[in-house]
């Protein structure tokens, strides 16, 4: 069964960090590109950071020098480092895997930056 899980959200204060994780099981995590998706209420959902299977990134231009995704092919995990927390970055954090026609996501974990 094919599982995403992500786990490290919550309530943090303006300046603040937090690290994302996405638990990944059920296919197999080296072959597939691993995105960090955002969702804010009322807006659409954007794509936030990504790590594909060479380990290259991109980052949206408001996350650039503040936010670090890495993965680790060993324990199946990808990690979405998020320092100087803005409270427009407030949302809920989803990971999603994709390789060529297949994509899975996650449940999502809500981030939440205020004062």
């Amino acid at each position: 069964q094919v599982r995403l899980v992500e786990s490290g959200g919550g309530l943090v204060q303006p300046g603040g960090s937090l690290r994302l994780s996405c638990a990944a099981s059920g296919f197999t995590f080296s072959d597939y590109a691993i995105n960090w998706y955002r969702q804010a209420p009322g807006k659409e959902r954007e794509l936030v950071a990504l790590i594909n299977t060479s380990d290259n990134t991109y980052y949206e231009d408001s996350v650039k020098g503040r936010f670090t995704i890495a993965r680790d092919n060993a324990k199946n995990l990808v990690y979405l480092q998020m320092n100087s927390l803005k409270p427009e970055d407030t949302a809920v954090y989803y990971c999603n895997a994709v390789r060529w026609n297949y994509i899975y996501w996650g449940q999502g974990t809500q981030v939440t930056v205020s004062s």
